[in-house]
């Protein structure tokens, strides 16, 4: 029975090859879809699962009140964690890492470059199931100078020489020996350090609570309750933070005792940090929850789209397949025997679906990884557990797209077929083949809509008024290389005529390398009116304004001529408005930071986005002194590569001991906004898969609809209709389903969009015309997918169309 089914199935689909090949296209389409997202929400929800008692860490985080708002911050200070072990029961461990940033590693007079190297407590990799692949496990990390590193360092290091007992120099600084190696980090895990220096290298002089340091991890016991272990931190903030703050902001102890209502440390469960962490100074960029969200919805729904278009093409090819039901009834086919008939032809064409969809993924592997920031590789989709699911997935899907065709094709009447007539059947059937039309279109029009909007927002962010000069900036990293030499090679730099201005910094515009403190204005420092705020600091020459062109709002510059300018400050107009200075001239006052350190206010610089657009622009100030780590170079010319190489020869000159490594400005700025431009990609590339497979059921729904009239069509021919007017009307109808979904479309999408913008603090309004253009886009595609069986039907020959009556 089965290979008669499986005989009746593959002629069908060989006779019927235009139909079946747009039938097993638009699934394969859809199933390649649905497995790339599968493969990507999978790994996003499976994130640092992989220690062994995952379940029973949690990071330590800090909760601050702070300019009329709360920001959480991913880091605590040095003393917090083995602080929480000592005194609060149920917590077995803590370990801390922190990150070392760029830096320069040597072996055998090769340098290497590298960006990811960390700082751990010893008892750091047996927390998250790190084993060592050479080396001891419990000792590699205790003595200082030591260092694990992984597989792959290791080879890049030495090659196939044995790494343990190796010695590197981290440069500038100090040797290193290698005590152990690890196989890579899991690529499921919030963090990816390539090395881990032992804590003990580099002791701290006094551990304590204040501040933000380290990212700090607790290991509880089995069935602890972290709602109670948090409920005992505020008593912890009043024993050993409030002392701390009263010191360094030289105020009372019970104007410090009132941080612990601002000042909280809260736990985050492992598992939940790169989906549901919303803190500052993450190790990595995390993932987003609302991300996992929206690609399971389009994968349901293109894989949806990709059904209902088997739907409609199946019903509509049922005008060939009526005779042949008819007959089979009279021969004495049960109903049930043509729904198993159909269903198992269903199941054929999802089988071919897949394979080629298989193929897909294949191809499309490169493209879906740089859009989802993945490193998925084929093997992953051939591995058992996945031809098991991809096996449930043709069974599921063949089910799905084939059951309603099944029943519609077996349900026809032997007299009615027979004699001619498959329009046979309830009307509600013609309402569920349009309805099925409306959702294809209500999402590929909603898809249209959201990708309009997020490339508007996205070049809105990137021509937003910066209140900077962002073009023609060099940006040269690693200046400490030149050690004694950087204002020389500075000087040489300024005495060419391409280079306008030069400053030597650590911190640019867009970048998140800066300094923060807690200030509080000591004119108001009365209990009636003190006002403590978080400000960022810029450490910077007096020729960073005028380097990168931002502008003075009240007062002046600082100088590095006059020597009472050593306490001077420039604020920003955030910090003014922040410290309640708005209505008065903020020139002269001082600004207490922690440590009591005062500084005199002598210039307000206008507001200017030094963080993403995405935020508000928060306090700043610039603060005379310097970090050597990076130089501004302000370049005019239309010769950029020529000045370039020009300094490279004169870094070359000072044999800086780091190679010459530079960026622009203006592509750092740009590369702020990668989640949004990657967002983008998505939303145009389901647009463009979901456009093609609702023309599919479209053109799907023509074909049956037309099927179905085409006496009537030649009727009207006959009585002097002609083929525009004919063709006028049969689009008119699919038209009208289009322009419904078009009207469905729009305020499921403006909310939806609208939600998504309240994530930025500057951001566009939702223009009517963005839904006017995706209406014209859908319309377009629709009038051309149906025009086509339109006007074919217009121009058919009436007298084949009724030699039959």
């Amino acid at each position: 029975m089965i290979k008669n089914y499986l005989t009746i199935a593959w002629r069908s689909l060989t006779k019927n090859k235009v139909f079946s090949f747009i039938n097993i296209f638009g699934l394969a389409v859809g199933l390649a879809c649905c497995m790339l997202i599968s493969a990507y929400i999978y790994q996003e929800v499976t994130y640092d699962t992989y220690p062994t008692k995952a379940k029973n860490i949690y990071r330590v985080g800090l909760h601050l009140t702070e300019n009329g708002g709360v920001t959480d911050f991913a880091l605590v200070d040095e003393a917090v964690g083995q602080g929480i072990k000592n005194n609060v029961a149920g917590v077995l461990a803590s370990a801390r890492i922190s990150g070392r940033g760029s830096v320069y590693v040597k072996y055998n007079e090769k340098l290497f470059k590298e960006e990811h190297f960390s700082v751990a407590d010893s008892n750091f990799l047996a927390m998250f199931s790190l084993p060592l692949i050479q080396g001891d496990d419990h000792n590699a990390l205790i003595e200082p100078n030591s260092v694990v590193i992984t597989s792959q360092v290791a080879k890049k290091y030495f090659g196939g020489e044995q790494a343990i007992g190796k010695t590197i120099t981290l440069q500038g600084e100090r040797d290193l020996k290698v005590t152990g190696v690890i196989d890579a980090i899991p690529a499921n895990s919030h963090f990816h350090f390539d090395a881990f220096i032992s804590k003990s290298t580099y002791p701290a002089k006094r551990e304590t609570w204040s501040n933000i340091s380290s990212y700090t991890y607790l290991l509880l016991n089995d069935g602890a309750d972290p709602k109670k272990i948090e409920a005992q931190f505020p008593a912890l903030t009043l024993k050993y933070a409030a002392p701390e703050i009263q010191h360094d902001m030289g105020v009372s102890l019970a104007e410090a005792q009132k941080s612990v209502n601002t000042f909280r440390f809260f736990l985050m469960p492992l598992t939940d940090i790169h989906l549901h962490s919303a803190t500052k100074f993450e190790i990595e960029p995390n993932g987003d929850i609302q991300y996992v969200y929206i690609f399971s919805a389009l994968a349901a729904f293109i894989l949806l789209l990709a059904c209902i278009n088997f739907m409609n093409l199946s019903t509509a090819n049922s005008v060939k397949r009526a005779k042949e039901v008819g007959i089979r009834k009279v021969l004495g086919s049960l109903k049930s025997s043509l729904v198993s008939q159909f269903l198992t032809e269903s199941m054929v064409i999802t089988a071919m679906a897949m394979a080629i969809g298989l193929a897909l993924v294949y191809f499309a592997l490169p493209y879906f990884n740089n859009l989802a920031g993945k490193q998925f590789q084929i093997d992953l989709f051939l591995s058992k557990t996945s031809i098991a699911a991809e096996i449930l997935l043709v069974l599921f899907v063949g089910v799905l797209a084939g059951i309603y065709p099944a029943f519609f094709l077996s349900s026809f009447k032997v007299l009615s077929v027979l004699k001619g007539n498959t329009s046979a059947g309830p009307t509600k059937r013609n309402f569920l083949r349009s309805g099925l039309v409306v959702f294809q279109f209500f999402i590929s029009t909603s898809l249209i809509i959201a990708t309009l909007v997020v490339y508007r927002q996205l070049g809105y962010m990137q021509n937003i008024k910066l209140g900077y000069d962002k073009e023609q900036v060099l940006v040269i990293n690693d200046a400490y290389a030149l050690g004694n030499n950087i204002d020389a090679f500075k000087q040489q730099l300024l005495r060419d005529p391409r280079v306008t201005h030069a400053t030597i910094t650590g911190s640019v515009p867009g970048s998140s390398n800066m300094d923060g403190t807690q200030i509080y204005a000591k004119e108001f420092s009365d209990k009636q009116e003190h006002k403590e705020i978080h400000t960022n600091i810029y450490h910077v020459e007096d020729s960073y304004l005028t380097t990168l062109g931002i502008k003075m709002a009240l007062g002046r510059n600082f100088s590095s001529t006059e020597p009472a300018d050593s306490s001077a400050v420039v604020v920003n107009e955030a910090l003014v408005r922040d410290l309640g200075w708005a209505n008065t001239d903020p020139i002269g006052k001082t600004i207490v930071r922690s440590g009591q350190r005062e500084f005199k206010v002598v210039g307000v610089v206008k507001d200017f986005h030094y963080k993403s657009a995405k935020e508000k622009i928060g306090p700043l100030m610039f603060i005379p002194g310097r970090s050597n780590m990076l130089m501004a170079v302000k370049v005019h010319s239309a010769d950029v590569s020529g000045v370039l190489i020009d300094i490279k020869k004169q870094w070359d000159q000072y044999r800086a001991t780091a190679p010459f490594s530079y960026s622009f400005l203006d592509e750092q700025y740009a590369a702020l906004y990668g989640s949004e431009q990657r967002t983008g990609q998505i939303f145009t590339s389901f647009a463009i898969i979901a456009v093609i497979i609702a023309s599919l059921g479209l053109f799907g729904l023509a074909a049956f609809s037309i099927r179905q009239r085409v006496k009537e069509i030649g009727i009207r021919k006959v009585l002097g209709a002609s083929s525009g007017t004919i063709t006028g009307m049969l689009s008119a109808e699919f038209l009208k389903l289009v322009g419904i979904a078009i009207v469905l479309s729009v305020p499921v999408t403006w909310y939806a969009m609208h939600k998504w913008l309240q994530d930025f603090a500057y951001r566009i309004d939702i223009s009517w015309w963005v839904f006017a253009l995706a209406g014209l886009i859908a319309i377009v595609v629709a009038f051309a997918t149906v025009s086509f069986q339109s006007v074919k039907a217009a121009l058919a020959n009436p007298v084949k169309s009724l030699k039959n009556e």
